[in-house]
């Protein structure tokens, strides 16, 4: 029995600035650039809501919830791709400053997240910070390549049914 032992290639050193052979492949591939996209994003709105204790994900919850009645946890889960469990403890941070509240669905027993009268004036005044982060983000690009942009973006994310 032979063991068969592989050894990493070894990592081309650069200077500062210089982009070596190994990240110049990474950089390359879409799902990289979108990962590293997708973090940036997140820092630029995490950003952007940190003196209120919130993240990009209540937010997005936050956002949902503006356009309905109110919606079971298990529906939030479903529209917003993110985990029951994560769930139920974005609705009980944005329950303790009032921002959301649970309550019986109209003509059942089961509970639902519905959007409170605090949660309205927190997304007007975030609103607007998610504007300039978005302006900040997207900085380099003209408003055309921005349009096109998002269209592609959207057609992507929908491609799953998002």
């Amino acid at each position: 029995m032979t063991s068969r032992k592989t050894a990493a290639e070894p990592v081309e050193e650069c200077s500062v600035g210089e982009v070596s052979p190994w990240m110049r492949g990474l950089q390359a591939g879409a799902g990289h650039l979108l990962y590293r996209l997708g973090l940036r994003s997140g820092q630029f709105f995490n950003g952007a809501l940190q003196r209120s204790g919130l993240c990009l994900r209540h937010y997005a919850v936050l956002r949902l919830l503006a356009t309905a009645e109110g919606a079971a946890q298990r529906e939030l889960s479903e529209a917003l791709g993110y985990d029951l469990s994560a769930i139920v403890g974005l609705a009980d941070a944005l329950e303790r400053p009032g921002f959301v509240d649970r309550r019986r669905a109209p003509g059942d027993r089961r509970r639902i997240v519905a959007f409170a009268p605090a949660g309205h004036d927190f997304l007007r005044e975030f609103d607007e910070a998610a504007r300039g982060a978005t302006e900040e983000l997207l900085a380099p690009l003209g408003i055309e390549e921005r349009k096109t942009l998002h269209g592609l973006l959207s057609r992507v994310a929908r491609a799953d049914g998002a």
